[in-house]
């Protein structure tokens, strides 16, 4: 299976992403190996989010980890105060957290740009110009504008450390 190739979070340095996602008020929350992930949506291995919780096993995908992340930041106010496992959001917000992930890649040792948009084409993510690589370079200009218009990102494209404020 290809998607096994994907980095998985008990390579990355849970350190570093505590740090990161703690820039936004959001709590990293171990499972153990083989326990259900509480707060998955999609089940099995991926990242689950309840309140200001993402919750990851070992074998989580990291990318799913700061998929399921990028949905907390970007949501409205209204949503994170009663999220339980379904981040919701429209087409817009998901392009941006797509986007935001990727941004976020780099300040995870061992990730990066680079490693982030493989796996998220070996996972399956679907992007109309063939893979995330083109998509983030040739086609997510709307999605960057969505954060920076959100004050997710700044006006030059970096991340704010702010959650979505509108």
């Amino acid at each position: 299976m290809i998607a096994a190739a994907v980095l998985r979070c008990a390579v990355i340095d849970a350190s570093s992403l505590g740090t990161l996602l703690g820039a936004w008020g959001l709590q990293l929350e171990s499972v153990a190996a083989g326990a259900d992930i509480p707060g998955s949506f999609w089940g099995d291995e991926e990242a689950g989010l309840i309140a200001g919780r993402l919750y990851v096993r070992p074998d989580t995908p990291a990318h799913s980890a700061l998929h399921e992340a990028c949905h907390y930041i970007c949501m409205s106010a209204n949503r994170r105060s009663r999220l339980h496992t379904d981040a919701g959001g429209g087409y817009d917000e998901e392009n941006g957290v797509c986007y935001l992930q990727i941004l976020l890649a780099s300040y995870l040792p061992g990730m990066g740009m680079k490693r982030m948009l493989q796996d998220m084409d070996r996972w399956g993510y679907s992007f109309r110009l063939g893979s995330a690589r083109a998509w983030f370079e040739q086609d997510a200009s709307d999605a960057r504008q969505w954060l920076i218009d959100h004050g997710v990102l700044d006006a030059g494209g970096q991340p704010t450390f702010k959650l979505r404020q509108v």
